[in-house]
């Protein structure tokens, strides 16, 4: 499978049709032959070869964006990342990269900082994957589809679609009043388990200067909460997603560190 962004259509499978049939005068006819659903629209992901991204270690946990990292295996150089994203990132079939460990499919993964509180939500049973429901997280985020890659084109932003993306994950699940700032900061990684293999978590640090709810409550809770009461919320052994919970012990690392990546300005 070669590298760069591969446009694909889809195909629609044709009902053959069939011969003419008169039922005998002694047997009753037949029912009638069900109906095909129509197809539906194929899910194109963002992935990244896994050895592209970790030639040599696979990371477990942050790994944060330091331009000049050192020698510890948890920092890396965000200009490093981007250059391996645009030069080997490419779109496949979802349903293909679920199960394929070889390559990880890439999550903007966005902290909410509103002042000195963090946004905690909690997925419903009302919306979001079943795997999802009444899981607590600090990250807003989700797969990286074709759409962002043409947004980031339009913009000029060479072939990385991570901040188009991030800021359309951002705007579906959340209501945000006034200016806020998208910084990313370090990668999260969890290779412990089947779904954690597949994915990579790209974290970003938004601080909103005004304010911010969840868009559809119906679907997702969201409320404002201490780096404390998050750490408390962990240490409780409440039902916190993966990542959040392997973010929640740097959280005053990385909200409280300067700015090490370029920043994206909103309002």
């Amino acid at each position: 499978m070669g590298s760069g962004w591969m446009a694909h259509k889809l195909q629609t499978i044709d009902e053959k049709a069939g011969f003419p049939y008169t039922p005998s005068p002694r047997k009753a006819a037949p029912d009638p032959a069900p109906k095909l659903r129509p197809p539906q629209a194929m899910e194109f992901v963002f992935v990244v070869p896994r050895t592209a991204l970790f030639p040599d270690f696979y990371p477990h946990g942050l790994m944060r964006f330091d331009e000049r990292p050192g020698p510890e295996a948890s920092c890396l150089s965000a200009g490093a990342f981007e250059s391996t994203l645009v030069r080997e990132g490419f779109f496949v079939e979802r349903p293909w990269a679920e199960h394929s460990p070889a390559f990880k499919q890439l999550i903007p993964y966005t902290i909410v900082v509103c002042g000195e509180r963090v946004l905690l939500t909690r997925r419903t049973k009302g919306g979001g994957e079943a795997r999802l429901h009444d899981k607590h997280s600090i990250g807003i985020g989700g797969h990286i589809n074709p759409i962002d890659m043409e947004t980031a084109l339009t913009r000029g932003e060479l072939r990385n679609p991570l901040p188009a993306g991030a800021v359309r994950e951002i705007e579906e699940e959340l209501c945000v009043e006034g200016r806020y700032t998208l910084s990313t900061v370090g990668l999260i990684n969890d290779d412990s388990n089947s779904v954690g293999a597949v994915h990579l978590g790209i974290v970003h640090v938004m601080r909103v200067e005004g304010s911010v709810e969840v868009r559809e409550k119906d679907q997702l809770e969201g409320r404002l909460v201490t780096v404390e009461e998050l750490r408390s919320l962990v240490n409780s052994g409440a039902n916190v997603e993966t990542w959040s919970r392997l973010l929640v012990p740097h959280l005053g690392e990385l909200l409280g560190a300067p700015n090490r990546t370029s920043i994206q300005t909103h309002s």
